[in-house]
């Protein structure tokens, strides 16, 4: 069967803007997309460019966007493709620059991995790298130390298993509406590190608070893009929201994005329901210029009758709902919204 490839080409140093060309080619069943590009390379076009290594989804060099969505060249079948979409067309991973045609510049990737400090901080503060560095040595109490705070892979939920490919980065909206966002793959190698039981503590809350600023992992919008787009089900949103659990328990509640996860778990606490009035302020705190700028705002759904009273009472059953949130863990306290009875004592 002969199919047609469209690829995108972009040569910086002779195009000005990226441009689309067709190729034909024979294919035959079991043809992978990194397959049919090689063949390409060697048959049609000695100048197609772009990145592969190990040709079993290991490396992660060969992330491209196929038919609008991110994939490994190396495990993307031509034929399902085909049969899906009715074309096969491949493009180079977005909000990364491109170096030419279908590979792109890792660097801010790499740099962002970096940011997030990729290595254990041991319990004085050091750092814990392979046997006879940074404090590890082969033989001795250290090396047993370290056997034995060896932690239960499970706990880190396979966010290990990131090849760091980049296709979450390229799938996801946060980092295309702001490039200084950290990413998913970055962040979740973050969690990989605070749920490690090796790292000290005071290293672990360090890590937690550098991740409540601005680009951090309350940026996330949470599209679960990420997630649909992960070759080995990484599940990069599900780590940052552990990262935010983890914060939150520490006691970082200080930016919008805490507040708001704390007000809409005592909203729901206490009235067995959201209360949209109540919600802002739960969220702007005692910061008076904010409320300034979203009063006009609630002005306007309050005349469209979009907010309900402040005043309303809680749903018949809340006391129901009061006990599923303490049942759920130890996160958050509700107990102090339980209307008081007589016989109930403090402490």
């Amino acid at each position: 069967m002969r199919l047609a490839f469209t690829i995108q080409k972009y040569n910086p140093e002779i195009d000005q803007h990226p441009h689309e060309e067709i190729y034909h080619l024979d294919v035959s069943p079991g043809l992978t997309i990194l397959d049919a590009l090689i063949r390409l390379k060697n048959e049609a076009d000695g100048r197609l460019t772009f990145r592969y290594s190990c040709r079993s989804a290991i490396c992660g060099s060969c992330a491209m966007e196929i038919n609008g969505s991110e994939k490994l060249a190396c495990r993307t079948s031509v034929r399902k493709e085909w049969e899906r979409h009715g074309e096969i067309a491949v493009a180079p991973l977005k909000n990364l620059a491109v170096i030419k045609d279908l590979a792109v510049d890792m660097r801010s990737f790499w740099q962002k991995n970096r940011t997030i400090v990729p290595w254990l901080l041991s319990r004085e503060g050091a750092r814990l790298g392979a046997p006879g560095e940074g404090g590890w040595n082969d033989h001795g109490p250290v090396a047993r130390e370290r056997e034995l705070l060896t932690p239960d892979p499970v706990a880190f939920h396979n966010v290990d298993a990131c090849i760091q490919c980049g296709a979450c980065v390229a799938a996801c909206t946060s980092h295309e509406a702001d490039r200084h966002f950290l990413g998913p793959a970055a962040l979740a190698k973050a969690y990989r590190f605070v749920a490690d039981t090796r790292e000290s503590e005071d290293a672990r809350s360090a890590r937690l608070a550098a991740l409540q600023e601005p680009a951090g992992i309350w940026d996330c919008t949470r599209c679960n893009f990420c997630v649909q787009v992960c070759p080995k089900d990484v599940q990069p949103m599900e780590a940052i929201i552990r990262l935010r659990r983890a914060a939150i328990e520490r006691g970082l509640t200080k930016t919008g994005g805490a507040r708001h996860v704390i007000g809409f778990r005592d909203l729901i606490a206490k009235y067995g329901r959201l209360n949209e009035a109540l919600m802002p302020l739960k969220v702007i705190g005692v910061n008076f210029r904010h409320f300034l700028n979203v009063l006009p705002l609630g002005l306007r759904m309050l005349v469209k009758g979009k907010v309900p009273s402040p005043l309303h009472p809680g749903i018949q059953g809340v006391e129901r709902v009061r006990a599923i949130l303490e049942r759920s863990g130890p996160r958050r306290d509700v107990s102090h919204l339980r209307p008081k009875v007589a016989g109930d004592t403090d402490g």
